[in-house]
């Protein structure tokens, strides 16, 4: 896996906010996007897309799994999220228990305050080793 410092994460963030410029939220005015590294080096990312049965809106992580499996699976390695201003923002509780499905414990965040682990984002989580 490719160390958090040698991820360009610059480019990460550009991804991130090209997916957000296609958020489709008429209803909250909050346009969301997402960029991932995979551990192959492809990056996948995603946007929300909100619906006017507010239950049924996709966060921009749901868009970013599917892209991933869709284009041929693998791990996430590292992640980033950005609002519509741009400004990184952390995944939701729900969001997180994804990325924990598709990157692990060690799947690298970059926050407000820095990079982060998942499991520093989402301790004792629960994953597809309880189910076994």
């Amino acid at each position: 896996m490719t160390a958090a410092a040698d991820v360009d994460w610059d480019a990460l963030r550009v991804a991130a906010r090209d997916a957000m410029s296609r958020a489709y939220a008429p209803y909250s005015g909050y346009p969301v996007g997402v960029a991932a590294r995979v551990d192959d080096g492809r990056t996948v990312v995603g946007c929300n897309v909100e619906n006017a049965s507010y239950g049924l809106s996709l966060c921009a992580e749901c868009g970013m799994v599917s892209m991933l499996n869709a284009t041929g699976g693998g791990r996430l390695t590292h992640f980033t999220c950005v609002d519509g201003t741009g400004a990184i923002l952390v995944p939701c509780g729900r969001c997180r228990q994804l990325l924990y499905e598709f990157g692990g414990p060690e799947l690298v965040l970059e926050t407000p305050d820095g990079l982060r682990t998942l499991d520093e984002m989402l301790p004792q989580a629960f994953g597809p080793d309880h189910l076994k």
